[in-house]
């Protein structure tokens, strides 16, 4: 009898662990930012594209132009047991050049200068909507003109 409570008790308790561990905050990083020893290489008006690539390499974003900004991003979301993932850390390091491909500027944007910005999935709706495949095939054999087939 007092085996079947000790198991019991201690089957209790780790039942009690693992709801409170799953209970716990889990983090995702996502991106990258360069450090800033490695920043302090650079400098603005001297350095150009290729001395950026070299020094902190190439950028996982860069601008719309072929030759556009570099943008690099870090990002730092919070998922914690059923609520919605929360971003509670962003990073931009934008680093603009002029047109002789020289550093122009090297700022840096975090979650306490702006907005966060919802990222959307723009999708085509379809021509097709609630339309099965048997309504579909049914639904042209009205539009069939017969002195189209001997043509």
């Amino acid at each position: 009898m007092i085996g079947i409570r000790q198991r019991l008790r201690g089957t209790m308790l780790a039942l009690g662990v693992l709801a409170l561990s799953a209970c716990s905050a889990t983090y995702q990083n996502h991106g990258y930012i360069p450090p800033e020893e490695d920043l302090q290489q650079l400098v603005v008006g001297v350095d150009t594209r290729a001395t950026v690539d070299d020094v902190i390499g190439p950028p996982s974003t860069s601008g719309v132009l072929e030759q556009g900004d570099y943008y690099y991003v870090r990002s730092r979301i919070r998922e914690y047991g059923m609520y919605r993932p929360e971003v509670v850390e962003r990073q931009v390091l934008a680093i603009s050049f002029d047109s002789t491909d020289t550093i122009a500027n090297i700022e840096r944007f975090g979650l306490e200068d702006g907005v966060v910005v919802p990222l959307s999935r723009r999708v085509t709706d379809s021509s097709v909507v609630n339309n099965n495949f048997l309504r579909q095939l049914l639904s042209n054999i009205g539009n069939i003109d017969p002195g189209d087939i001997f043509n």
